[in-house]
């Protein structure tokens, strides 16, 4: 699909904006192909409000909701029409007629709702950041395994058509090699609120986790391995977690990666990457629908349209579906996540930041847990 228009989407606002330029649209019909499952969202937050919304899009609707509050569930269900609304997360594991369940709550409770869906044989689309380090994310993947189920990791930038449709060319070779991977991602969040998620260690605050995970996503998706080495700095909020870091990374084959991150200085969310013979440029990128190529040979500029920003959990739906009926470019997409999630966990290890649920292996490390005193 192409179109000529491209929006900011890091704000809720630019999310409205997104949805509201395709609500009154046909859906596509190329979006899912797969046969389809029945969905169950865990958690009623801003994030299940827009997947609700697209399902709508695609007229289709949730099968069931679960929150810890069991109100905000009944208002979500009415809101968007969901069959079913579940007292307890065990009632949900526990409903045969479920096949997938999204998670949209907190990066540190998605763990526990990762063993217990995965072992209750539920395929899982799990929200960004998928887990709160490594050992997590392995648990969560050996567990998928052994239950013959799908896990599956929401970051946007996994499942974009844009990006899907340029690593395309790139492994076609139309690009060259890779050399160089400059990717930028600055949000401004006030410090009147530092319970917020975004600077509380108990809800796993942090720029890493929060931003810092599309920007490693979207260089390693181009690059030919995991970077290998890391060297960095990062400055600390408050509260203890990390606020803004720069850092640069290096695989076996040479390409470098080098990020600079901030959760309180406003700077363009672009991402550069350079290869022989272009470079490619893509701004406000974690939803991109669009990008630039400039070719070294002769300067000229060719842009590249693909997807809808507004669609973009669909996509992520669409994979999903996808990796279940055997697609095995889906299926291979959360050994990316793997990779990014080694990578963030490495960095914020080196800054000596460690999360409560983390208590064992900060204290291992003689430091404390972000936060304390």
């Amino acid at each position: 699909m192409l179109r000529t228009a491209s929006r900011p989407i890091d704000s809720a606002s630019g999310s409205a904006a997104a949805y509201a330029a395709v609500k009154n649209k046909p859906f596509p019909k190329d979006i899912f192909t797969a046969p389809k499952l029945r969905w169950a969202v865990i958690g009623c937050g801003v994030i299940a409000n827009q997947m609700a919304q697209v399902f709508e899009l695609a007229g289709r609707h949730l099968a069931g909701v679960a929150n810890r509050t069991p109100e905000k569930a009944r208002a979500f269900a009415e809101r968007y029409h969901v069959e079913r609304v579940y007292e307890s997360f065990d009632e949900l594991y526990a409903d045969p007629s479920i096949d997938a369940v999204y998670i949209t709550t907190p990066h540190n409770t998605h763990i526990d709702f990762l063993r217990r869906a995965l072992a209750a044989g539920k395929h899982v689309l799990c929200e960004k950041s998928i887990t709160l380090n490594s050992a997590e994310l392995d648990e969560a993947r050996e567990l998928a395994r052994a239950h013959n189920v799908v896990l599956m990791d929401a970051t946007t930038i996994l499942h974009m058509p844009l990006y899907q449709e340029v690593r395309r060319r790139a492994d076609a070779g139309e690009f060259g090699r890779l050399n160089l991977a400059q990717v930028n991602f600055g949000s401004y969040k006030e410090y009147g609120d530092l319970t917020n998620r975004f600077f509380n260690p108990k809800l796993a605050g942090g720029a890493m986790l929060d931003i810092g995970v599309y920007a490693i996503s979207i260089a390693r998706l181009f690059m030919a391995s995991q970077p290998t080495e890391i060297v960095s700095l990062a400055n600390r909020a408050t509260t203890g977690v990390d606020e803004s870091s720069g850092f640069v990374t290096r695989n076996a084959e040479g390409q470098l990666g080098v990020f600079s991150l901030t959760l309180h200085s406003k700077q363009p969310k672009r991402a550069m990457l350079s290869f022989d013979k272009c470079y490619i440029e893509v701004m406000d990128y974690p939803r991109a629908d669009r990008l630039e190529i400039v070719w070294t040979a002769d300067g000229h500029r060719e842009i590249v349209e693909r997807g809808v920003e507004g669609y973009a959990l669909a996509y992520e739906v669409a994979d999903l579906e996808a990796a279940v009926a055997g697609d095995e470019s889906k299926l291979a997409l959360i050994d990316y996540a793997a990779d990014v999630m080694e990578i963030m966990t490495k960095l914020r290890y080196a800054w000596g930041i460690y999360y409560p649920e983390e208590r064992a292996l900060a204290e291992a490390a003689g430091v404390k847990v972000a936060g304390e005193e």
